[in-house]
């Protein structure tokens, strides 16, 4: 079976590329250069084959994952979503994939899937966790946000907390993560509709906020809307540093010009461009980037804040784990050498990465694909 499904990514791989729908596969075009200067992607990918990814940098806790998107860890376990609808557990060196009982069926097709993990924070005692995964009503690609169980070794839905998020094949956003406040957030993507972003009325190109059942909370920027933050084209991380500020990384245009990815304070209410600004474009009510990328492409996914407010994104397109200062400053590169990097996390004081190199977009080594501890420096 699992033969099957990457050679099917890979098969759709090839299309994305001539259609360049994404900025998760496509790099920007135009001269000017951001403060990283990125490798070229044949220079990545020679470097990664001749040094087999620097293992002196990381340890390989687990291999052999299948398109993992968001990484759960609970004490010594860390539970991984993968898109085609699984998720893996990892204890020590041991990988278990367990199945996910939906009362609607993930559709794995372009950047959907089963995405975002976000375990309860009283996980301990219910065994619950958040999943958002996309699937069809109608004929139409939809996203939602549901309870899992976790019961015998398997997962079961439990409860849906929010139906009918627009979904695409691009632009699903995707990542879920319980605040400060204890309510959850949601990143949406613009579901390939760019004028969504814009509308209030709509779900797509947002962060949610929503009380942990699903409603919304009181206080929210507006009255009766789960909308916190609107104007995003396709964030997928979100994190809040020690002292409560939220930090969004999203992805910017794949046409010309491309680039221009955008590390963000989020606060409610407010509208953060898209698609009327990118980059240091300027235009009243409309907020700018803490960082952008330029016409380079990082392509972010994942994002983590240490307790020293470091802010650490993972790339896809630049295949690269990245370093900010809380002030948007690019600090470096962190990782590399390894491919696609979906997701990071920070647990018990050390860097978690998963890559992203079997869903099509990448180029799978022998064990891809893996999770990797970084000591944090």
């Amino acid at each position: 079976m699992t033969v099957h499904i990457r050679t099917a990514a890979i098969m759709l791989a090839a299309a994305l590329t001539i259609i360049g729908c994404s900025t998760e596969n496509n790099p920007g075009l135009g001269e000017r250069k951001s403060s990283r200067e990125p490798v070229e992607a044949t220079e990545r990918q020679a470097s990664r084959n001749e040094t087999n990814g620097e293992t002196e940098k990381y340890e390989v806790i687990a291999t052999d994952l299948e398109s993992p998107w968001s990484i759960a860890p609970h004490e010594d376990v860390f539970y991984i979503s993968e898109r085609e609808g699984t998720i893996a557990r990892v204890q020590g060196q041991k990988l278990t994939r367990e199945a996910v009982n939906l009362k609607r069926p993930v559709v794995q097709r372009g950047e959907g899937g089963l995405l975002g993990l976000e375990l309860f924070p009283d996980f301990s005692e219910t065994a619950r966790a958040y999943a958002y995964h996309t699937y069809e009503s109608e004929g139409e690609l939809m996203n939602r946000i549901v309870v899992l169980e976790r019961v015998d070794g398997q997962w079961d839905e439990v409860d849906a907390v929010l139906e009918g998020i627009p979904g695409a094949m691009f632009h699903d956003g995707g990542r879920l993560k319980v605040g400060p406040d204890d309510h959850l957030y949601a990143t949406t993507g613009d579901a390939q509709q760019e004028g969504l972003a814009q509308q209030l009325n709509s779900l797509a190109g947002k962060i949610l906020r929503m009380k942990r059942d699903g409603s919304v909370p009181g206080d929210n920027p507006f009255a009766g809307s789960l909308v916190y933050s609107y104007g995003h084209r396709n964030p997928q991380g979100i994190a809040w540093s020690e002292d409560g500020v939220m930090f969004s990384m999203e992805h910017g245009p794949s046409s010309n010009p491309g680039g221009h990815d955008e590390l963000n304070v989020i606060r409610p209410g407010l509208n953060y461009g898209w698609p009327e600004i990118i980059g240091d474009e300027a235009s009243e009510g409309m907020e700018l980037p803490l960082y952008h990328s330029g016409e380079d492409t990082l392509a972010p996914s994942g994002i983590a804040v240490s307790k020293s407010g470091d802010i650490f994104a993972a790339g896809l397109m630049s295949e690269q784990l990245v370093r900010f200062s809380p002030e948007g400053d690019f600090e470096g590169i962190v990782l590399d050498k390894v491919g696609r990097i979906r997701d990071v996390s920070i647990h018990n004081g050390q860097l978690y990465v998963v890559t992203n190199n079997t869903d099509g977009r990448g180029s799978p080594g022998p064990e891809d694909d893996r999770l990797l501890r970084l000591k944090l420096e």
